[in-house]
């Protein structure tokens, strides 16, 4: 029931839950001050009745002290007995118990209820007669309509309260109503606002500024990442849909033209045109694993021997001159990084192929280790420098997205898909380092990837040239798009 309950309250509106609530508080705060009031009331209209009668008791005392006979001053309501209660004015018994005979005497005042339906006040006062016996002079009242009244002023603060608990309710729901209002018509104009466009924002400094501000915020990263998407779901079927229909036209030309000789050489463009397709299809998956996926645990690993293995897999075989050479600058000592031997290996493939496919005669890997500085962190720099075309100013900070050429074209001649250095980038971002395009001093290019430094107090873990190569070509043959 209770369960049942909380849902169908967490299913009202805002403005329904703090209307009732605020009726609610109000019914009872004003609830309270009814019972309270009710309670002065009385007690002010008792305090009135107490001081009449005091002061007639006080009178009577005194006139019984300077000699005055009990019965010349005894009434019905002025009773002088004497301290048992006894009537010593001639009248007949008072009918006060002993308790409230005890009362009296204390100074306080007792009432006494008489059928059907009559309320007495009494007050007492002890005063000693002239031969020095001590007497209680009571004075007493009828307390007319006492009880009606206060009945009366209970119920009409208990309906008065439940009144203004309903107002209460009534104006905070037109309040919130009306404050909300500035929300619904942000809503209005969110549902109906074209692509680009942002809310209005409001004057006041207030909380539907701020929410203005972050929706306004959200739709701006809303916009880029369809703008985002628009963009690599158009790239990506434009680089899917090269292969593809290569590969569908040269088939058709071997089935038009059943001749062995341009069947086999079909078949080996077509080989071609799917190795294509795979290293594509798996650059793409890469990159989104990369982006979607946690890091995984890294290991201390020497850049140095990850670079030199890196060029002997990326020069030409044979003859030095038959290519652009690779120079690797490295320190004598191991420079550790903290990451994972297959990523690293696929960071300097992309990023040294990418020198290589663009520069004339030379490649220059440098790698430099700063010294730990104050707050106990350092960094470890890969500079890759080409004297190729180079990168223009404009292009610097979107060369590493994906699918972005600095050429127009997309001839096959261009290279590849454009994912490398998106890919390289992306896997040294997640480590907790940087990558930045430059210019470099040869007049090409420069690729700058920053790591940072993992310190050891030894460098036993270190891989050392020979020793775990084989390993890092192995995990370059692996994972390299």
């Amino acid at each position: 029931m209770m369960l049942r309950l909380r849902r169908w309250w967490h299913r009202r509106t805002i403005q329904f839950r703090t209307s009732v609530v605020a009726a609610v508080v109000a019914v009872i705060g004003l609830g309270v001050v009814a019972h309270v009031s009710t309670g002065v009331v009385s007690w002010l209209l008792m305090d009135s009745v107490d001081a009449d009668l005091q002061r007639t008791a006080t009178a009577t005392a005194n006139r019984l002290a300077a000699g005055a006979s009990p019965t010349a001053v005894g009434a019905p309501d002025i009773r002088v007995l004497d301290t048992s209660g006894m009537p010593l004015d001639g009248l007949p018994e008072s009918g006060l118990q002993g308790w409230q005979i005890d009362e009296l005497r204390a100074g306080d005042g007792v009432i006494d209820f008489e059928p059907p339906a009559e309320l007495h006040r009494w007050r007492g006062v002890v005063v000693p007669d002239p031969a020095g016996r001590p007497l209680l002079v009571a004075t007493g009242a009828r307390l007319v309509g006492f009880t009606d009244t206060a009945g009366k002023t209970g119920r009409l603060l208990g309906f008065g309260s439940i009144f203004a608990a309903a107002l209460v309710g009534l104006a905070t729901w037109l309040v919130v109503r009306r404050s909300l209002r500035p929300v619904e018509r942000m809503r209005i104009a969110a549902a109906g606002l074209p692509e680009g466009e942002r809310l209005p924002v409001p004057e006041a400094v207030d909380e539907i500024r701020a929410l203005a501000e972050e929706l306004n915020t959200m739709l701006a990263r809303r916009d880029a990442d369809t703008e985002r998407l628009r963009r690599f779901t158009g790239d990506a079927a434009h680089e899917l849909r090269n292969p593809v229909a290569s590969i569908r036209a040269q088939a058709e030309v071997a089935v038009m033209h059943p001749d062995p000789e341009l069947a086999h050489e079909t078949l080996q463009d077509i080989a071609h045109e799917a190795q294509r397709l795979s290293v594509l299809v798996e650059s793409l998956l890469s990159l989104a694993r990369a982006e979607r996926g946690a890091v995984a645990p890294g290991q201390p690993v020497d850049i140095g021997t990850a670079v030199r293995a890196a060029a002997n897999r990326l020069e030409l075989p044979g003859s030095p001159g038959l290519g652009p050479r690779i120079e690797v600058e490295v320190p004598a000592r191991p420079v550790l990084v903290l990451a994972d031997p297959a990523e690293l290996s696929t960071v300097l493939d992309n990023i040294v192929g990418n020198a290589l496919r663009y520069t004339r005669t030379l490649v220059r890997v440098s790698v430099f280790a700063d010294g730990m500085g104050s707050s106990g962190v350092g960094w470890v720099r890969l500079v890759v420098d080409d004297d190729g075309p180079g990168i223009p100013v404009e292009h610097r900070e979107r060369v590493f997205d994906r699918f972005h050429r600095v050429e127009s074209d997309r001839a096959r001649s261009t290279g590849g898909a454009g994912l490398g250095l998106a890919l390289a980038a992306e896997a040294v971002r997640r480590r907790g380092g940087t990558v930045r395009a430059a210019e470099s001093p040869d007049g090409g290019a420069r690729v700058v990837a920053r790591w940072p430094r993992y310190a050891a107090d030894s460098w036993a873990d270190a891989p050392r040239d020979g020793a775990d190569r084989g390993d890092l070509d192995t995990a370059a043959k692996r994972s390299s798009p």
